[in-house]
C-alpha cells in the first residue's frame, strides 16, 4: 500500500479529532475531485513500518478519537487487503477507537467485504460535482452518504449515522 499523507489532530474528516491515512489509488476519478494527485496507485510514500508508528502513536494519545481512511480509495484494488489488515489490527488493539472509512464505492457494493466488520463509519459514493454542498458535514456532495456501519449490518438496510445532515 501506498499513501500520501498522515493528518495529525483533524477534525474535517469524521467526528471528534481524528487522524486521516491519505491512501495512494483511485479508480473513480470524480470530475473536481478535491485530492487528484491521490489517484495514481503508484505515487505517494510506501507505508513501512515507521508511518504504521505514526499512525499508531497518534492512536495512542487518550485525546484522539479514532482514525479515518481517504484518498485515493481505501478500498482500490491496491489498498483493500493492506487497508483490511490495518483496520483489524486498529480495532484490536484500540476497540474504544472509532474507524471512518471514504470511498467513492456504494454501500451495497462493499457490504459484504470484510474490512466492513471493523469499519465504524463509512462515507460511500462518488463526488458528483453537480450535487456539491459546502453546508454538507462529512461528504462533499448530497449523493453521498454518512453510513453507521455497525447498525446497517445489524439490521440488514443502511443506516445513516446521525450527523448526516441531508439524504438525497
Amino acid at each position: 500500500m501506498r499513501y500520501h499523507n498522515i493528518t495529525k489532530d483533524d477534525m474535517l474528516n469524521g467526528d471528534g479529532l481524528r487522524v486521516v491515512l491519505w491512501v495512494a489509488g483511485c479508480s473513480h476519478c470524480c470530475k473536481e475531485c478535491h485530492n487528484p494527485i491521490t489517484w495514481d496507485p503508484n505515487g505517494g510514500l510506501f507505508f513501512d513500518d515507521a508511518a504504521k508508528k505514526e499512525v499508531f502513536d497518534e492512536l495512542d494519545k487518550d485525546y484522539i478519537s479514532g482514525i479515518t481512511f481517504s484518498g485515493g480509495d481505501p478500498l482500490h484494488i491496491a489498498n483493500a487487503y493492506d487497508v483490511t489488515e490495518l483496520v483489524r489490527e486498529i480495532k484490536e488493539k484500540y476497540p474504544k477507537k472509532t474507524i471512518w472509512l471514504y470511498t467513492g464505492s456504494l454501500w451495497e457494493e462493499v457490504r459484504h467485504m470484510e474490512i466492513v466488520k471493523y469499519i465504524d463509519v463509512l462515507v460511500d459514493g462518488e463526488f458528483e460535482i453537480e450535487k456539491k454542498d459546502e453546508a454538507l458535514h462529512w461528504k462533499g456532495s448530497s449523493n453521498q452518504r454518512v453510513i453507521d456501519v455497525q447498525e446497517s449490518l445489524d439490521k440488514g438496510e443502511v443506516k445513516l449515522h446521525e450527523e448526516d445532515c441531508q439524504v438525497s
